[in-house]
């Protein structure tokens, strides 16, 4: 119901994200995408992302890549795993990829700001 979604939407969207992840589609599927949450929350995909950009100012996609890279920066502070072990693990088909997307959003990459957090 689209007058139900709006101004809610980032909120539910990202509990589509934790419901994700912690049924385990991440090691199943990879990283999730804008289809598949736009389907888990009755709507379209061009609509949710129009949705999440009003409220939020940013797209769908990029909502995913932000909640995935704090889901990292949290692996990363644990400082029990290697950056390409997180990367496969939060659905990252290659380390590179992360490692770019991750320093894109930060402005550091994965094993500085590891290194910022121990100190």
């Amino acid at each position: 119901d689209r007058a139900q979604m709006t101004g809610k939407t980032a909120s539910k969207f990202n509990d589509a994200l934790r419901k994700y992840i912690g049924e385990g589609l991440l090691e199943k599927n990879g990283l999730p995408n804008v289809a598949f949450l736009a389907d888990q929350l009755f709507v379209s995909p061009r609509y949710l992302s129009d949705l999440l950009k009003q409220e939020t100012g940013k797209t769908a996609m990029e909502l995913i890549h932000i909640f995935m890279i704090s889901e990292a920066k949290n692996l990363l502070r644990l400082g029990e795993k290697g950056v390409a072990e997180i990367a496969y693990e939060l659905g990252f088909e290659n380390a590179s990829y992360f490692t770019r997307l991750f320093k894109k959003q930060t402005g550091m990459k994965p094993l500085e700001f590891r290194k910022s957090q121990m100190n």
